[in-house]
């Protein structure tokens, strides 16, 4: 099973072969696109589109709030955060 942490190395060689953007000027447009997403998955569960289809739109949302974090902070352990933030709820 994929980790976060191997999850957001492979978003971040995703974004440099297909020449996305990959500086910190671009979190905003990451976040955006985030939330864009997730309004697709939303509009799709809405319509009754088929299941797969919604859980690919929640997919990118995923893609975008990792490469987000990557950038805002690039040492940060996801796997750990994930941890110490479930304990914490």
């Amino acid at each position: 099973m994929t980790t976060f942490e191997e999850a957001k190395r492979k978003v971040a060689e995703l974004v440099v072969a297909k020449g996305f953007g990959n500086t910190a000027r671009e979190i905003p447009n990451k976040l955006l696109f985030a939330f864009v997403e997730l309004g697709e998955a939303g509009d799709s569960w809405k319509k009754g589109k088929p299941r797969g289809e919604t859980i690919e739109e929640l997919i990118d949302v995923i893609f975008y709030v990792l490469d987000a974090s990557r950038l805002i902070d690039p040492t940060a352990n996801l796997d750990e955060v994930f941890e110490k933030k479930l304990a914490k709820n």
